[in-house]
């Protein structure tokens, strides 16, 4: 439906105070500019008392109906729309221009603001032309001859490089083959870079060394055949290429890891070399502090870099068995797998004290000791005095008295003459006693 503005604008009647073009700043900011309110309206107050919904129920600010169903009033785009009023909208105008891109002068036509006309094309900024370089004859002569090639083509070839800026598939395809031998792209750009790197060192200044672009064909020529290789592949060769490398990556990947084990090692190794030489430091220290007191030196223990045990330095009693457990700094993991390896070699998760057991062998060892010697004894018996030995038997008296000698026999051979001797005393009457028989 149209508005009383839109039929003003129509017949060309004066408006009121919002006649004028419409800017853009009215556009979009049309919702921010709140109207006057008139003074004659007259507001009503929310009696006290009287719930803030049940007052909306009866009376708006907007005179309207209250609604009968609950509704949304927000606006549901968050972008603000452009609200047209009654101004007048700018002009437009079909208009002719030109593009300083083209040399054939050619006019164009489209629509734009009034307050435009006039300006150069806004899209005329985008054309960009490469600067080709001009030489003269005397240059061609003097620094530019090529036996391979002459001047005309090489006049061919920088006027179709100007005219294509420099796109150089477009210049092979453009260039005359019938006229001028069968080029390459890459014989058409090591020749016209050649011609400009000369051009610029002849030109430049004297005492300054100017930057000049090579172009090398060779590379050029080996990077396309490896590409067309690359793209004539079979099936067969990328399932073969993708399988190597993935076992290089492996091989790759186990190096690394080798690598960091040995770190590892060669730290620890450092760690317990620099260990060791502290202790031997803080030994030296004391020995150097209190002179008076010397005590023997004891071997030098090995130091484990693995499991550092506590030292208990305290005073007091201290129990054995405290040395035994593992310190609190070792995990859970690696004390299952201690005890594991203990179950495996058949090794007692709690053994037994180490010196009670160092003399509990030393016992043993002298028992059997003992034993040996009374067999050997036994036996030199028997040997001496023949069948009339066999009902007698030495009295406990008679081999501790002779148990000194008898250690001889057990290491030297029995026909030896000290072997002789004992056997002579043994068989005297005074050192042998008749048993009876029970």
């Amino acid at each position: 439906m149209a508005t009383g503005a839109d039929v003003r604008d129509i017949l060309e009647l004066t408006g009121g105070e919002n006649d004028g073009p419409i800017s853009k700043k009215d556009l979009i900011n049309s919702d921010k500019k709140k109207t006057k309110k008139s003074t004659e309206t007259l507001t009503f107050k929310r009696p006290e008392g009287m719930h803030r919904e049940v007052y909306a129920l009866l009376y708006s600010d907007k005179k309207d109906a209250p609604p009968l169903l609950p509704s949304d009033t927000t606006q549901g785009y968050r972008t603000v729309k452009a609200k047209l009023g009654c101004k007048k909208v700018r002009p437009w105008k079909w208009m002719p221009f030109t593009n300083p891109a083209r040399r054939d002068g050619a006019i164009f036509h489209h629509w734009r603001r009034v307050a435009e006309e006039g300006k150069d094309y806004p899209f005329a900024r985008f054309n960009k032309t490469v600067q080709v370089p001009v030489y003269s004859e005397q240059e061609y002569q003097m620094h530019l001859h090529d036996d391979g090639w002459t001047k005309a083509e090489t006049d061919h070839l920088f006027d179709l490089c100007k005219r294509f800026d420099l796109r150089f598939i477009v210049v092979h395809d453009r260039y005359d083959h019938q006229q001028y031998r069968k080029r390459s792209v890459e014989d058409l750009k090591e020749r016209y870079y050649s011609i400009c790197g000369k051009l610029t060192k002849v030109r430049a200044p004297s005492g300054t060394e100017p930057k000049i672009y090579i172009f090398d064909a060779g590379h050029e020529r080996r990077r396309k055949d490896q590409l067309e290789k690359l793209f004539n592949r079979t099936p067969e060769q990328v399932a073969e290429e993708e399988y190597l490398i993935q076992e290089l990556r492996k091989i790759e990947t186990r190096k690394k890891e080798r690598e960091k084990k040995a770190q590892d090692l060669q730290k620890l190794i450092k760690a317990a070399d620099t260990t060791t030489e502290l202790r031997r430091a803080e030994k030296r220290v004391s020995k150097k502090k209190l002179p008076q007191k010397r005590e023997t030196e004891k071997p030098a223990v090995p130091e484990t870099a693995g499991i550092k045990f506590p030292d208990f330095k305290s005073a007091g009693v201290t129990l054995r068995s405290q040395r035994m457990k593992l310190p609190s700094s070792v995990g859970q993991k690696k004390i299952k797998a201690i005890e594991q390896i203990l179950v495996d070699q058949g090794v007692d998760l709690n053994p037994i004290d180490l010196v009670l057991l160092y003399e509990l062998k030393q016992a043993h060892s002298n028992c059997e000791y003992e034993q040996q010697m009374l067999r050997h004894r036994y036996e030199a018996l028997l040997k001496a005095g023949g069948g009339a030995m066999s009902q007698s038997w030495p009295s406990t008296d008679d081999i501790k008295v002779e148990a000194k000698e008898q250690i001889i026999d057990v290491v030297g051979a029995p026909l030896t003459p000290n072997s002789r001797k004992r056997r002579e005393s043994a068989s005297s009457p005074s050192s042998v006693k008749k048993v009876k028989k029970p």
